[in-house]
């Protein structure tokens, strides 16, 4: 288990197996970023023709090693490109630090010398260590392998009360965000439905969220209770679907902000089933019930004034006899019927019925998250998530939370036609499933879920790009499941509490 503290002090003169400096790029050539002046200052004139002679050049993601030679206490120097000066904001530090930390080997005490001259680069610091050393490796076979046992940051701030707050903050929001990386990354034979729903319930015991309260819906209550969303979508599995709530109500709340996240286990696409190299990362499809669990056991743990109910639909897209057919008409939770185009677009489907659910509890706003569109991924690649709604306000409000919290979010519109479209394109049912068009499918789904959120305020995100990571791993972004939105979330609820 790494520790991580903060500490006073210059870089050159800290004791550790391996000391991080930042680099920047300005108009008069490369220096060392805030943090790193004493290593520097060190090198002296050398410092300069060091980086040139390596070829460093300071971009974001560039990292290289420097064995020092006596130069400084440490006798391993491991620099990291922050791009330019002016760009130095916590999200450039977090990235940072999480590409240092991966860049560490055979290590049992790391110093980050990164900036950190207030809280929130202080967070940033700590949290893109955190994320970037995350590993999966629960199916690897002999050992794991273990990070550094001690990570100190530098920083002038360390005897504060406030930056002490900052690190237990990014603990909190980090190993949320690794508890969604975690079950996105389980293979899809171990988290059914069933068996995502009881680790719900386990991780609810484990972190002792007791302010939390989960319940737990099977499948013949779902059925009894009129999910034909749900029930449509996971009939044809033998693994039935499970709907998972969880409420969190402090006292003084003045907000109550609703959750959705999707979750279906794995999609093969139902009848309309998909070629098999894209089912690959199919079992990513649960990412957004994974992302909406985890931020609501963050905000309580974090104690946030801030009322969450938070709906999690579980189900497996399969094919067999009983799977439902293009064509067939389900009667959705609160009444209304939607004909089936396509049973590869079952997201929305499972969706429309927790959004339905959510708006009894009367929120001020509603948010959901899933992974639900391939053309969400074409328009904006997998870095970077849709977000739509029916409240500007709301969608901006949640663009800039995001950007804080480093994952990047882009407004797509809901164009005026698209709901048209929905209510109007079915012969037999108050609702169309899936856009009969081949263009605007991200659109389209959007303006779907917009049926079952009545008048309340709504933001819908589209993580179907950046929920998993199926290439190399990024700045504080590993490889396969990335917990996208769990930050985001809690910094919107930080904001509401506020």
């Amino acid at each position: 288990m790494t520790s991580y503290t903060l500490r006073k002090g210059a870089a050159d003169k800290t004791k550790a197996d391996v000391v991080v400096v930042g680099v920047v790029r300005t108009p008069k050539g490369l220096r060392a970023a805030a943090g790193g002046e004493g290593v520097a200052s060190a090198y002296g004139r050398k410092f300069a023709p060091l980086l040139s002679t390596i070829g460093f050049t300071a971009k974001p993601g560039e990292v290289a090693k420097v064995p020092t030679g006596g130069t400084i206490k440490s006798p391993l120097l491991i620099l990291v490109g922050l791009g330019d000066a002016s760009g130095v904001d916590a999200s450039a530090v977090r990235r940072a630090a999480g590409t240092a930390i991966r860049a560490v080997s055979n290590a049992a005490s790391v110093a980050l010398a990164l900036p950190a001259l207030d809280d929130q680069q202080v967070r940033a610091v700590v949290e893109g260590a955190m994320l970037g050393g995350y590993a999966f490796s629960s199916y690897r076979s002999g050992a794991a392998s273990e990070g550094a046992g001690e990570v100190v940051i530098l920083t002038d701030t360390a005897r504060t009360k406030s930056a002490k707050a900052a690190v237990e903050t990014a603990r909190i929001v980090a190993e949320a965000t690794a508890l969604a990386r975690d079950w996105v990354n389980t293979p899809p034979g171990d988290l059914t439905p069933e068996a995502f729903a009881d680790a719900v319930v386990g991780a609810h015991k484990d972190r002792k969220a007791t302010k939390v309260k989960v319940s737990v819906t099977d499948d013949a209550a779902l059925r009894k209770g009129g999910y034909g969303g749900i029930i449509g979508v996971g009939q044809g599995s033998a693994n039935p679907p499970r709907l998972v709530q969880l409420s969190y109500a402090p006292r003084g709340a003045k907000t109550h902000l609703a959750l959705v996240g999707k979750g279906i286990t794995f999609d093969s696409g139902g009848l309309s089933i998909k070629p098999s190299g894209s089912m690959t990362t199919m079992k990513s499809d649960m990412a957004g019930a994974a992302a909406v669990v985890a931020a609501t056991f963050a905000i309580a743990e974090l104690g946030l004034p801030v009322k969450v109910t938070t709906f999690a639909p579980m189900a497996e897209n399969m094919v067999s006899g009983s799977s439902t057919r293009p064509g067939d008409v389900l009667t959705m939770y609160g009444g209304k019927t939607v004909e089936v185009l396509n049973t590869d677009a079952e997201g929305r489907l499972v969706l429309a019925d927790a959004l339905v659910l959510a708006q009894e509890g009367r929120p001020d706003l509603i948010i959901d998250v899933a992974t639900l569109t391939g053309a969400c991924e074409t328009a904006l690649g997998d870095r970077v998530a849709g977000i739509m709604g029916n409240d500007d306000a709301l969608v901006l409000q949640t663009i800039a939370a995001g950007a804080r919290a480093g994952e990047l979010l882009w407004q797509l519109p809901i164009a005026e036609e698209m709901p048209v479209k929905v209510r109007t394109y079915s012969k037999v049912a108050d609702l169309m499933q899936h856009n009969v068009d081949t263009y605007g499918g991200a659109l389209y789904a959007a303006a779907f879920l917009q049926e079952f959120v009545g008048e309340h305020r709504w933001a819908h995100l589209d993580i179907a790009g950046p929920g998993f990571n199926g290439r190399g791993p990024y700045g504080h972004v590993p490889s396969g499941g990335t917990g996208h939105s769990v930050a985001t979330l809690v910094e919107l609820a930080t904001e509401l509490a506020g």
